[in-house]
């Protein structure tokens, strides 16, 4: 068997944020992208180009999964959070303990549960999967690792220098990434801390959500760093909750991610906020964002967690009832400016 190093590497899913890792990766590696739909692969190798993005001649697509697994044994899903475990079940009869899988999706999994379901009989922790843990569930690939950092993907694709954070158990797994992903725009931390990585990842997302609420609603800086860094409190409550350490919320995946996405209007959750804070309706939103804002769905997954884990999130609570409930903007915000929190920092 030739040695990894010397295969192409797997992407798969061809969303902006697919493509932008697929652009990473050809400076070190031929890459070959696997996208579900057939015209999406097509367009891709006829015209080299995704997402108004040239792409390097190293990068093929293909719709055909088990061309990817066979060709490479390095992969990195970049899949939504709600279509992850299809995907999963989709390449599973192609991969073989010997694959590496470093994912990026920012998200969990509900398994079994429709959004009504989550509504009307809440959740606890053994309905949420972390991207990982659906990995493990659904295929025989072991040796995983989770890709996480603030890579906003309209940034990479221009060329502009980042970082970002491969969290595995496994040194091997991050050592392949690091040897794939590493060039002098994109810097590559390690981490054997994956839940806290995966959880950092997702959980800011709705924190974005917030901080493009509150621009979108005419207010200003000061509103907005209250909101940070009572959110990144709120961050860490959830993770200590389910299981990671909070030293995972304070390094690239967490505070550093946590910045990028809730200050730029190059973030998906950034602007689906602003959009709201304007006085969009969820469904206009939702109906006319090219791509899926992943703090959407996780909102209303953490709320329903916060409530089996009896949290004191007042933050997560206000956005639920602003994005789904329709409770007004002003009414949340007077009610979390008298929240009685009772220290400013109360998580060492």
């Amino acid at each position: 068997m030739p040695e990894e190093q010397d295969l192409p590497v797997g992407v798969i899913g061809g969303g902006s944020f697919g493509t932008a890792i697929a652009n990473l990766l050809a400076h070190n590696r031929d890459v070959i992208l696997y996208a579900r739909n057939p015209s999406v692969a097509d367009q891709i190798n006829q015209q080299q180009e995704r997402h108004g993005v040239v792409l390097p001649k190293r990068v093929v697509a293909t719709s055909d999964p088990a061309e990817v697994a066979e060709k490479c044994r390095l992969l990195f899903p970049v899949v939504p959070s709600g279509s992850f475990r299809s995907m999963m079940r989709d390449m599973a009869p192609f991969l073989y303990p010997y694959h590496l899988m470093i994912h990026a999706t920012k998200g969990f999994d509900v398994e079994g549960l429709r959004e009504t379901e989550i509504e009307d009989q809440g959740i606890t922790r053994s309905h949420v999967n972390t991207i990982s843990e659906v990995i493990l569930q659904e295929s025989v690939v072991a040796r995983i690792g989770c890709l996480s950092g603030p890579n906003l993907a309209k940034e990479i694709l221009e060329g502009q220098p980042t970082a970002t954070l491969i969290a595995s158990k496994y040194d091997e797994v991050i050592s392949a990434g690091k040897a794939a992903l590493s060039s002098p725009l994109f810097h590559v931390f390690g981490s054997h801390d994956l839940l806290g990585a995966e959880l950092a990842g997702a959980l800011k997302n709705t924190i974005a959500l917030g901080s493009g609420l509150l621009k979108g609603y005419g207010l200003g800086k000061n509103i907005q760093a209250m909101l940070l860094t009572r959110g990144l409190m709120e961050m860490v409550y959830f993770g200590k909750a389910m299981g990671s350490e909070a030293e995972a919320f304070f390094g690239t995946a967490g505070i550093g991610d946590l910045i990028a996405t809730a200050t730029s209007k190059k973030s998906r959750n950034y602007t689906f906020g602003f959009r709201i804070g304007q006085g969009e309706s969820l469904e206009e939103v939702m109906n006319t964002m090219p791509e899926l804002a992943e703090g959407v769905r996780t909102l209303r997954i953490t709320r329903h967690l916060a409530r089996f884990y009896k949290l004191r999130v007042p933050i997560t609570e206000m956005l639920y009832q602003v994005v789904f409930k329709g409770y007004p903007i002003q009414k949340a915000m007077d009610y979390l400016m008298t929240f009685p929190y009772d220290v400013d920092v109360d998580i060492l």
